[in-house]
């Protein structure tokens, strides 16, 4: 396993184990039938009852679990074991049709066989992946014909900054992966965590597009977005949809979606 899948699965199995006891993810709301998707996303993906969804990078299962309470039969995967132990504890306990699957998002196909209706991706994800040309043949792969991948992810323009949007601090294009060590997550409840190193990489939209459609998808729709729908960046503001950094209200892009169709 190259060491940056190592480091970074060590950062997501420490970082999980905050997640699950946060106010940020209330795990008691959602068990008790609160939707962890938010409405950008849920415009996107449309009625999703009989759907069979692959979620890419679905860190302990929320989202995963909130389609399949809206009648979706979904997979969902991703690199943490404690992440995925804990998605299936929460399937298992809420009798929901889901399966999950834990291995790195790259390695997929040895982990992983059928077609789906949606492959889905959300908030955070690619950033941790090293290249998206990998990235869009496996979303190709999985698609049936007419199939859809549906994607909300934040804005590279805004990982251009420093943490506290002071300063621009890193490239909008992918030149070289990002290494950082942090005792801290986006949450709450992070105190004592213990210090991780992590490496992450920027990809610009031409990156994120290109991937898509060198692959013969077609792009259906792209929307951007001023704000974000989590309170997850330092400096921020509540707007009426949302977040938006102090400073730069409605001048910032924060959040971008697609969809993209196989033919």
């Amino acid at each position: 396993m190259e060491k940056y899948i190592e480091e970074n699965k060590s950062l997501w199995n420490a970082r999980t184990e905050v997640h699950v006891n946060s106010e940020f993810y209330d795990i008691p709301s959602f068990m008790g039938g609160a939707c962890s998707l938010k409405p950008i996303e849920l415009d996107l993906l449309g009625d999703l009852k009989g759907k069979k969804v692959l979620h890419l990078q679905c860190h302990f299962g929320q989202d995963t679990l909130s389609m399949a309470r809206r009648g979706a039969k979904v997979t969902g995967v991703d690199l943490s074991d404690v992440a995925i132990a804990k998605a299936r504890a929460l399937a298992s306990e809420l009798d929901l049709d889901a399966k999950f699957v834990c291995c790195d998002v790259f390695d997929l196909e040895n982990h992983l066989q059928g077609d789906f209706d949606i492959v889905f991706t959300s908030y955070g994800t690619i950033g941790w992946l090293p290249e998206l040309k990998t990235w869009g043949n496996l979303i190709a792969k999985y698609l049936k014909p007419g199939g859809r991948f549906v994607m909300a992810e934040f804005h590279p323009v805004v990982w251009m900054f420093d943490d506290y949007f002071k300063e621009v601090t890193y490239p909008y294009f992918n030149v070289a992966p990002i290494v950082e060590t942090s005792t801290e997550t986006y949450t709450d409840g992070d105190e004592g965590m213990g210090e991780t190193t992590f490496h992450v990489w920027n990809h610009a939209l031409s990156d994120v597009m290109g991937a898509l459609l060198s692959k013969g998808l077609s792009i259906n729709e792209f929307l951007e977005f001023d704000y974000s729908p989590y309170d997850c960046f330092k400096n921020t503001v509540k707007t009426e949809n949302g977040y938006q950094i102090k400073g730069f209200e409605g001048k910032l892009p924060m959040v971008y979606a697609l969809v993209a169709e196989k033919s």
